[in-house]
């Protein structure tokens, strides 16, 4: 609700949580079906686990997309591939979309993971943190 409320049009809301959601949004602001895959928290905490030699290491942005070290190339494969991931996902949708619409979706990032990805995303126009206050707020004025 809060998406097309804001920018109007087909959406696609990328929410960057436990798990990374992509919500998919119609012209009229109906809910079309989504994807779901692993978050980001959630896959460096898999392979900590998982992979006796790796430890979780901090997510930042790495400066580079080649890791000089271990830590700079988990960051580098977390970060960039998760962005990678997303504008692939989102670059589907849309095509998806494409058949049936003949606006291109807006896509919108939130969640509390967001910031990594929105500067190395190539695909996502605007960052709204607090999404889900907005359509909640939306909700109550609108049954009020």
């Amino acid at each position: 609700m809060a998406a097309h409320t804001l920018y109007g049009g087909p959406a696609i809301v990328v929410d960057f949580g436990t798990s990374t959601n992509l919500d998919v949004v119609s012209p009229k602001g109906e809910f079309l079906g989504g994807a779901l895959a692993p978050g980001i928290e959630i896959s460096v905490d898999a392979l900590a686990a998982r992979a006796a030699q790796l430890r979780k290491v901090e997510l930042i942005r790495p400066k580079n997309v080649i890791g000089k070290n271990t830590v700079e190339a988990l960051q580098s494969g977390t970060i960039y591939g998760f962005a990678g991931q997303v504008d692939g996902l989102v670059d589907r949708i849309t095509a998806e979309l494409m058949d049936s619409y003949s606006e291109k979706p807006t896509v919108i990032a939130t969640g509390g993971l967001a910031p990594l990805i929105i500067g190395v995303s190539e695909t996502i126009d605007h960052h709204e943190p607090d999404l889900t206050l907005i359509g909640l707020r939306l909700i109550h004025e609108r049954n009020a």
